[in-house]
């Protein structure tokens, strides 16, 4: 998905930042890929995603695409807020699948980012289409690595959190 990976202080910053993101712990989101521009998060559906109709919530998706998006503009250095999102729910999901949103920026401006997503299923075909436009707030600083007490450095796969899950 990226053309180049974010690398260093930046890196480690956003995966300190998500290993205290409790929302999306608890939604069970961990971070695949981080790319310059872009941002990869998957999802296992579990009970707790499901609604009545037995097939995931689709307020489950949203947060998910939410998050990839959010990551893709973090990826470039900037801290933003959701504006405005959409989605297109194509497909079902069920229990016990396991998800992915793809995040790309396609529009970096001085005070709003616009970021399309993908949500795709296990054999990549497609779930959801989302966009988003971002409030930029302001610049991630590498100082704020320091403010970091987590341990970092560790590969993806292997990290977890506090509760023994995968980040």
């Amino acid at each position: 998905m990226a053309e180049t990976a974010v690398e260093g202080w930046l890196r480690e910053l956003l995966l300190g930042i998500h290993d205290r993101n409790y929302f999306a712990k608890y939604l069970g989101m961990e971070i695949v890929e981080i790319g310059r521009g872009s941002g990869a998060v998957s999802m296992l559906v579990t009970a707790r995603h499901i609604n009545i109709r037995e097939v995931v919530h689709g307020g489950a998706l949203v947060s998910l695409a939410d998050m990839a998006m959010g990551l893709a503009c973090a990826s470039l250095g900037k801290r933003v807020v959701t504006l405005d999102l959409n989605i297109s729910f194509m497909r079902r999901v069920r229990e016990g699948d396991v998800v992915k949103a793809l995040a790309r920026v396609i529009h970096k401006g001085k005070t709003t980012m616009v970021v399309s997503g993908s949500i795709l299923d296990k054999a990549e075909n497609l779930l959801a289409k989302a966009r988003g436009t971002f409030f930029v707030t302001g610049d991630y600083m590498p100082e704020e690595r320091l403010m970091n007490p987590e341990p970092q450095g560790q590969p993806l796969a292997s990290r977890s959190n506090r509760d023994g899950g995968m980040v």
